[in-house]
């Protein structure tokens, strides 16, 4: 076979092109003469009592659009004029004897040729926006859909209308899926989640009422945004739709244009709402009012199909020691930093929300607890190679630390996420920048360490320098810490005896006890000495006398004069108050 030359295919394709432009102009023609066509007979059928020759001409029509409509590549109007044209083959026959059982009355086919017109209609106008789609292409057609994608059940037990309605709002670009009753919307409505239904009232064998009560006891459902259409145009109605909980009510016929600004209008102040409801405004992910309502949704998903579901607590490390070092700018930066990363490194199927401060929360459904783990180790892997956040050249590196619960059937919700915050704090405990799954044994620690951290922290400061004394008292107190203080050694060691403050700030030079002889007492009392802090003041600033007051068991030492600012954070530090 000889191989055609590069001209050869050129000229090929530039015949392809001029063969396609012609197609498309003649269906354009076709299109537009038809509906020239379509409105002239309506009028006839308007105008005429019903006689043979409008009903020949009608014959007619359906057996031009019939032969014609296919060539142009029109062939769903085709399949429909097929469709109708052997009832209408009595009005070929001469005029019709008193006994002709062909010969429909007047005021039976009038009304059936009204239908068919309006069928022809609705295909012809989707004839008309799939020419424009051709023309244009889907990226134009769609481009101006601010919606693509949104989803819409369509409820409605006539079969033409339903198709008509999903063939153009798939044209506009949402996704729209039919029931044709209540009993396959319901199973529609199970299977996916719907931005909008458009509900028919009157259907049988269960009317548009019976779905109204069905959303209504479902908290799954009865947030979906719902538009009545309907034949009836009584105003009680209209009321009792609007009372049960619709959101629109449009009476048929209705312009189809109209429909579809209606449903813009409807899911755009949806999306808009979601927005403002469910969405954590600094980091835009979920925010704690929709975890909540998921987390329903979730419950009542596995109890119909039973699977793993696990739920992962996550809390920055440090998070305060950014916000006080960098400021709360950096520290919201840091948080969608955080954010974003989760967001690329979870699956699609994952729900990731704020639940509160520097506090995040992901649902794995269908993941065990040790496959959860496995992918959080790998998400905390990449945040500590990567910076969360950059600003001025500042680098912000974190860690987080994970606690994971996998739920069983045995605990409630309650107490599903007790377990996850139970898991979170013991990483916490264990040094922090780890993921542990929930073990029993995490409950009653916690619950020691909830009770330590009720109790507000305790500070003595023991100076016989009664004015600094007083400077660093109502300082302190203003940190929202109770604050004990001592004029010489030996109270010092009383109160340190009977009080048990966390954290004691010892001038080196005092009567009665000096600082150091009072740090070896205190040191002897094993139990004290674990749990108390101590930071050493001294006039002494050489470097052999820092070294004797950590030797001798301070966890800090600070020479006079000193800054306030500095002694506060060194404080703070002891305290571990970030």
């Amino acid at each position: 076979m000889k191989k055609m030359t590069t001209s050869e295919i050129e000229q090929l394709q530039r015949k392809d092109d001029r063969h396609t432009r012609l197609i498309m102009e003649g269906r354009r023609k076709y299109v537009e003469e038809l509906g020239r066509q379509l409105q002239s007979m309506e009028l006839l059928l308007r105008q005429d009592g019903g006689s043979r020759e409008t009903a020949l001409q009608l014959y007619n029509l359906l057996h031009t659009v019939k032969g014609s409509a296919p060539v142009f590549g029109l062939v769903r109007l085709g399949q429909a004029a097929q469709h109708h044209l052997p009832k209408w083959e009595w009005a070929l026959e001469k005029e019709a004897g008193p006994e002709e059982p062909s010969a429909l009355p007047a005021c039976e086919w009038i009304e059936e040729a009204r239908e068919i017109l309006q069928q022809l209609t609705m295909e012809r106008e989707i004839s008309l926006q799939e020419l424009k789609w051709d023309e244009h292409g889907l990226d134009g057609m769609f481009a101006a859909s601010p919606f693509k994608g949104s989803r819409i059940l369509l409820i409605d037990d006539d079969p033409v209308l339903r198709d008509y309605l999903k063939r153009r709002l798939s044209i506009a670009g949402y996704v729209a899926d039919e029931a044709d009753g209540v009993a396959q919307a319901l199973e529609r409505l199970r299977e996916f989640h719907y931005d909008l239904i458009v509900l028919d009232l009157m259907m049988r064998p269960l009317s548009g009422y019976e779905l109204f009560e069905q959303m209504k006891e479902d908290p799954t459902l009865k947030w979906i945004p719902l538009m009545v259409v309907s034949g009836r145009s009584d105003v009680a109605d209209k009321v009792r739709c609007f009372y049960l909980g619709a959101d629109d009510y449009v009476t048929k016929p209705f312009h189809y244009e109209e429909l579809e600004a209606r449903i813009h209008s409807i899911i755009n102040r949806t999306k808009t709402f979601e927005q403002l409801a469910f969405r954590d405004p600094l980091t835009g992910i979920s925010n704690r009012r929709y975890f909540d309502n998921q987390l329903e949704m979730e419950f009542q998903r596995i109890v119909r199909c039973p699977a793993p579901l696990s739920l992962i607590f996550i809390d920055i490390d440090r998070f305060k020691a950014i916000n006080d070092t960098y400021g709360h700018a950096n520290g919201d930066r840091v948080l969608q930093g955080l954010a974003y990363l989760l967001q690329q490194y979870l699956r699609h199927s994952d729900l990731l929300a704020r639940f509160g401060g520097e506090e995040f929360v992901v649902v794995m459904p269908g993941a065990t607890a040790e496959e959860a783990k496995r992918a959080m180790d790998q998400i905390l892997m990449k945040t500590r190679s990567t910076p969360v956040a950059n600003n001025d050249g500042h680098a912000f590196h974190i860690t987080f630390s994970a606690g994971i619960s996998q739920w069983n059937p045995h605990i409630t919700k309650d107490e599903w996420i007790a377990q996850a915050d139970q898991a979170m704090y013991a990483a916490k405990q264990e040094g922090r920048n780890r993921v542990l799954v929930y073990e029993e044994r995490m409950s009653s620690k916690q619950e020691e360490a909830v009770i330590e951290e009720k109790r507000r922290k305790k500070l003595l400061i023991a100076d016989d320098d009664g004015i600094l004394r007083s400077i660093l008292v109502a300082k302190f107190k203003s940190m929202d810490l109770d604050v004990i203080e001592a004029d010489n050694g030996e109270s010092a060691l009383q109160l340190i005896q009977s009080e048990a403050p966390d954290v004691a700030i010892i001038d080196g030079m005092m009567p009665r006890l000096g600082g150091l002889e009072l740090l070896a007492a205190v040191r002897e009392d094993k139990k004290k000495a674990n749990k108390l802090k101590v930071l050493m003041l001294s006039g002494k600033g050489k470097r052999h006398d820092i070294l004797k007051g950590l030797k001798s068991g301070a966890d800090d030492y600070m020479a006079k004069p000193f800054s306030l600012l500095e002694l506060e954070l060194r404080v703070k530090r002891l305290l571990e108050i970030y």
